[in-house]
């Protein structure tokens, strides 16, 4: 059977399709204005048997061309286990909302906490801070490791952090700090989420965030342990979703 998982998310949307028991094809594209019409883009020509759906755009997939859908948390939790079968932790930090689960024996869910109330500490809020430094956000990222100390950020909420980081500039507060900064403030609001489910070994970092060298340095520092990293973090979510219909001893990574 040809499983394919589909993760729509608010950033980026993730493909995996899995036959016969190899992961033949993997794409992931952003999401626009226009997600539905992303979703056709990547679907088409793709042959399968089988289309589950995850991530916020699930109900939309759904009701157009999905035939099952699941929840990100079990996505979450399928795709990392897979590629990691130690994991016992998951940290998801994507376009608009912070993750953490605990997984318990084979997998399984045993606890798990979401900040998605706002897009504070995410990579949307990533984004708008490199934007207001006049920095890409991978930029930043590198900027911040260059950094010998940092300023501190008080803010998390997205417009006041904005408004903070003009006013550093103005100021003439070298920018290496300020993106340190940044970064610091995120990995408490991360470190603080993973504390609720409590940090076991092994944690693995997922989510487009996971690409950002200096947030993958500051959580190993604050965590006192080395992430996990899939080759493809924001694809983990897709193929946990092809998981769902598959016996996990039917695909390899």
């Amino acid at each position: 059977m040809t499983v394919a998982g589909l993760d729509i998310g608010s950033r980026t949307i993730g493909l995996v399709v899995v036959n016969d028991g190899e992961i033949v094809f993997r794409e992931v594209v952003d999401t626009t204005f226009d997600p539905l019409e992303q979703c056709r883009r990547l679907l088409a020509q793709r042959d399968f048997d089988v289309l589950v759906a995850t991530g916020y755009g699930r109900h939309l997939a759904q009701a157009n061309f999905a035939d099952q859908v699941i929840t990100e948390i079990k996505a979450f939790a399928l795709g990392c286990s897979h590629v990691f079968p130690q994991c016992r932790t998951i940290l998801d930090i994507g376009g608009q909302d912070t993750k953490a689960i605990s997984l318990g024996e084979g997998g399984k869910v045993a606890d798990f906490q979401m900040n998605d109330r706002c897009a504070a500490g995410t990579g949307k809020f990533l984004e708008v801070m490199a934007a207001a430094m006049g920095l890409l956000p991978e930029e930043m990222g590198r900027l911040a490791l260059q950094a010998e100390g940092e300023v501190k950020i008080s803010s998390m909420c997205t417009v006041f952090a904005e408004s903070e980081v003009t006013g550093l500039i103005a100021r003439g507060t070298p920018r290496p700090l300020i993106a340190r900064g940044l970064h610091e403030a995120i990995c408490d609001r991360a470190s603080a989420l993973l504390r609720r489910v409590g940090v076991r070994r092994e944690v693995v970092f997922a989510g487009g965030v996971a690409h950002n060298p200096c947030m993958r340095v500051l959580l190993e520092e604050r965590l006192g342990l080395q992430l996990l990293v899939p080759e493809n973090p924001q694809l983990v979510g897709a193929l946990g979703a092809a998981l769902s219909v598959l016996s996990r001893d039917d695909v390899r990574a």
